[in-house]
């Protein structure tokens, strides 16, 4: 079978680059690389599932096309292409070069008419044609042998369009009535005006009737009022729309199918290039796990040599060439294999006398553990790691046996409980927690490789083989390659003779102390060292007594709990039922979608996926939920189905056996803002907003009888933060007088007193005080409130008006973000914003909300953790018994012995008040209870 693929290459580098808008991929030396990720596992994606046996990929050229000429405002308003999108194509064009595939362009066209003749030719000897592309204008090519293929989104299916697709989709009888409906509907994008005053639903509704654009016209005497004025008095704009609508169909391009076939992609062009942008996961799905990434040294080198000092305009021309030199220098970068290094076996007790004795000696070690899995409080030690010189380190082998690998682990607590020496270590968390369980307590200043490069570069990832390659341009030895991929049937290290795991387990100790160095003077010179020293390496200790602690769960709460949700999701199924008149698999998205869009009709232009069924996504269903109670009746359904499957039955999975309780797992390295995250279970996530959410805290219960929770959450913290930022006097004044923010904010903003202040206007202020942070529009504001976008505007500029210190940081902020790339916290942690000056609106808009939410968020971040800090030292220093055991958003929750409840609200309410110096008052609520909900 001829299958023939034709990416519309612009729309699917456009789409992948803002879908990964809000969560972009960046290499080590600061390349933007979501364009190239997106479109390289769309394209593999398509040559897997789809194996196309001939493929091109399509694009336009910067020279004028008919339709410019024809209509000098053709897209003419469109926004200037981001920055670093600009800088991805010369990498996508090497991209296709290396995968071997055509690239099409032609002067005076555009991709659009070059796939439209393409496709028609293709068809016309014998191909089965796919158009890959975004773009709805596509649908007028659409026949039995061409089809529109729309690939996955946002964790929808990719779907294919066919003639009944497109005919049910623009209720037409012709897929030529596209271009019709194009016509009067315009598009903004392009800048196609169409007719005023006519949109999507009335386009669809006149060619219904009349058929086409000149029909339509031809009887505009039939229209009444605004649309026969409209349709008459713009006529030959409608006509002109239709034409900028249409593809052409014989662009003078050849078709040569023997160019077109699709061939092995060239190891030699994609493996230096993948290289380059640290595509690791991809390399090994092209050529499998031989694959590994060295570049190091030379991609922060050819970026300089491809980019430096180069106008936007050359960015866009320059085409990063791959020379033999390159490609040599990537296979020769270092391993294990080319690099000199002295890894040495301790397994005697004489040998490890002597390690001791040395490591007693130094002022900083590097240390890590080889363990049996990856959850540190069920895992078990298999050997030990130290490293003091780069090149070198040490592996000390321990029995299976505990009776047998507690006195060796023994003889090292000297080393790891001496203060005086600096340990090192990559995400030493997880050894500290392991090493806890055999009885040790590492004690002294750290050094987390993981959490320094988090600092150096919060957005770009932090694990130990990506460090190594990034910055040393060395690539350690793979986990896999001992103990097989990840899955059920992996190993785990005590699988391995000894003699193995020595250079593996010497080497992650080596790297680990190399980073360090590395690590250490960026540090300082980014401003860093002191929010490392002070608060991210000693929020560590807190966090492993936290996770070694764990917290207790009702277990009869949650399986009773369970079965009230049950009996509540049977109800909400019964309701669908009857309400639908059929009984069917509500969990089946095949059957449900069939009743909604089928027997109900809920909405004519429902989508379906690849395999003919209709989407019925949460998205899908939230959009129709107005239109019909059976719709409400499945979305509760669905989300009670969510709360009792992932918190209510899966918290007793979590238990640990040897402690009865869940012990969490804290996150420091993953959000850009400075805060924590959870997961097993994610503690961040457990609903609040809903009363069924919110019994799930129940089940979090006191130790004992002795114990009982408190729960201490900041007031109000992120606003009473902005306004010590902004130094805004009348909302300082507001928290100074503890009068509810709030209420404040509606009595300024309406002109009236504070008693006059109703609750829909109280309602209202609290969305703009929250929206403000997070750079919320007035089309936003209107949406959230449900109330006119003049209105909104009007609330949003009296907001300002009444507090003009909000506005001044918000510009104060943004211009300090332009001129220096990043914004900082009260405590200097950095956010750094690469696109804050882009040309790009949509691109720019989001770094700006960042620039003005981030200082806010994350001096929130800084203050919780100052406090988990000084509350933790303060528990051990007057040697209470009750216990820190969650942090979750701005709330922290304790175990605490009934007995020294009164001191621990001291302490609690003390440390969460002064961790850092503000002028406006900082407010603590402190609850307690049998249960989290209870003292929450």
């Amino acid at each position: 079978m001829k299958k023939l693929f034709l990416l519309d290459g612009m729309a699917l580098i456009y789409r992948a680059h803002f879908a990964l808008s809000k969560n972009p991929r960046f290499t080590s030396t600061g390349v933007n690389t979501s364009a190239v990720m997106g479109f390289t596992n769309t394209l593999l994606e398509v040559l897997k599932k789809e194996k196309p046996s001939h493929i091109a990929v399509v694009f336009d050229t910067e020279a004028p096309t008919e339709r410019h000429i024809d209509f000098e405002a053709y897209k003419a308003h469109r926004q200037a292409m981001p920055e670093d999108l600009s800088a991805a194509l010369p990498y996508i064009f090497k991209l296709i070069e290396g995968f071997k595939i055509p690239v099409i362009t032609k002067d005076g066209f555009e991709a659009d008419d070059i796939i439209g003749t393409m496709a028609k030719e293709a068809e016309r000897q014998g191909f089965t044609v796919y158009c890959m592309t975004p773009d709805k204008d596509f649908a007028q090519l659409v026949s039995d042998n061409i089809f529109i293929y729309k690939p996955a989104r946002m964790g929808n299916e990719m779907e294919i369009m066919g003639v009944p697709e497109v005919l049910a989709k623009w209720e037409i009888d012709n897929v030529l009535q596209v271009i019709d409906i194009l016509g009067l509907w315009g598009d903004a994008v392009d800048n196609i005006p169409g007719i005023p005053g006519i949109g999507e639903k009335t386009a669809k509704s006149l060619i219904k009737q009349y058929g086409s654009v000149e029909n339509i016209i031809a009887n505009s005497h039939e229209l009444k009022g605004k649309q026969r004025e409209n349709v008459e008095l713009y006529a030959q704009q409608g006509m002109v729309s239709k034409k900028l609508a249409t593809i052409i169909l014989n662009v003078p391009v050849e078709f040569d199918e023997k160019a077109l076939e699709l061939e092995e992609p060239s190891r030699e062009l994609l493996e230096p290039l993948f290289a380059e942008l640290e595509f690791r996961t991809i390399g090994k799905r092209v050529f499998g796990d031989d694959f590994s990434v060295n570049e190091g040294k030379f991609a922060a080198s050819q970026q300089m040599d491809m980019f430096g000092n180069v106008t936007e305009q050359e960015n866009k021309s320059k085409v990063f060439v791959v020379t033999e030199e390159y490609i040599e220098e990537v296979r020769q970068a270092k391993t294990i294999e080319n690099t000199e290094h002295n890894y040495k076996l301790i397994d005697t007790p004489e040998l490890r006398r002597e390690l001791i004795a040395l490591l007693l000696q130094q002022d900083s070690i590097s240390f890590d553990t080889e363990t049996t899995g990856t959850d540190a409080n069920m895992a078990e030690l298999v050997g030990l790691s130290f490293s003091i010189k780069p090149g070198e380190g040490y592996y000390i082998p321990l029995s299976a046996d505990p009776a047998l690998a507690q006195p060796i682990i023994d003889e090292f607590r000297p080393v790891w409980e001496n203060e005086a020496i600096n340990k090192i270590g990559q995400n030493i968390k997880y050894d500290m927690l392991i090493l806890k369980w055999y009885g040790v307590t590492i004690k002294g200043k750290l050094f987390d490789t993981m959490l320094a490069h988090y600092l150096i570069d919060p957005d770009t990832r932090h694990g130990m083989d990506v460090l190594s390659e990034n910055y040393l341009n060395y690539s350690p030895i793979s986990i896999t390659s001992l103990i097989g991929p990840k899955g059920k049937n992996q190993g785990n290290m005590r699988d391995l003779p000894v003699d193995k795991v020595v250079d593996y387990a010497a080497e992650d100790a080596d790297i680990t102390l190399q980073l360090a160095h590395v690590f250490a003077p960026m540090l300082k010179e980014l401003n860093a060292e002191q929010l490392a020293t002070d608060v991210e390496n000693p929020l560590i200790y807190v966090l492993a007594d936290i996770e070694k602690e764990g917290v207790r769960i009702d277990m009869d709460t949650l399986i009773n709990y369970s079965k009230e949700l049950e009996l509540d999701i049977r109800k909400f199924e019964q309701n669908v039922y009857d309400k639908c008149g059929v009984k069917f698999n509500l969990a089946s998205p095949k059957q449900l979608g069939e009743v909604l869009f089928d027997k109900l009709c809920l909405d004519p232009k429902a989508k379906k996926t690849k395999t003919g069924q209709y989407q019925t996504g949460e998205d899908v269903l939230l959009a129709l939920s107005h239109k019909s109670d059976v719709v409400k009746d499945i979305l509760e359904f669905r989300q009670l189905q969510k709360l009792k499957s992932t918190y209510v039955d899966a918290l007793p999975q979590m238990v640990n056996p040897k402690t009865g309780r869940v012990h969490t797992s804290y996150n420091q390295a993953v959000a850009a803002t400075g805060r924590l995250s959870s997961n097993n279970p994610n503690l961040q996530n457990i609903p609040i907003r809903t009363e069924r959410g919110r019994e799930v805290r129940k089940a979090f219960i006191a130790r004992d009888q002795n114990h009982i929770l408190l729960s201490a959450d900041y007031s109000q913290i992120e606003l009473r933060i902005i306004a010590d930022i902004s130094k805004e006097e009348n909302m300082l004044d507001a928290f100074n007088k503890g009068i509810d923010i709030h209420t404040a904010t509606a009595a300024r903003v309406y002109g009236i007193t504070i008693e006059e202040v109703d609750t829909t206007q109280r309602r209202n202020a609290k969305a703009v005080n929250f929206g403000i942070i997070y750079g919320q529009s007035a089309f936003g504001l209107a949406q959230n409130l449900g109330i006119s976008r003049k209105e909104a505007a009007d609330i949003i500029e009296q907001y300002f008006a009444q507090y003009p210190g909000i506005k001044r940081y918000m510009t104060d902020t943004m211009n300090f973000a332009r001129e220096n790339g990043f914004v900082e916290t009260i405590l200097g942690r950095r956010r750094y914003l690469r696109d804050i000056n882009s040309a790009n609106q949509t691109v720019r808009g989001f770094a700006e909300r960042n620039a003005i939410n981030a200082p806010i968020q994350g001096s929130a971040a800084d203050m919780i953790k100052v406090a988990m800090i000084n509350i933790h030292k303060d528990i051990q220093e007057q040697g209470l018994q009750s216990k820190m055991t969650m942090q979750v958003h701005d709330e922290l929750v304790f175990d605490v012995l009934k007995t020294e409840v009164d001191a621990m609200k001291a302490i609690i309410s003390h440390r969460m008040k002064t961790a850092i110096k503000t002028t406006v008052p900082i407010e603590v609520e402190i609850g307690e209870g049998e249960n989290w909900l209870a003292a929450h």
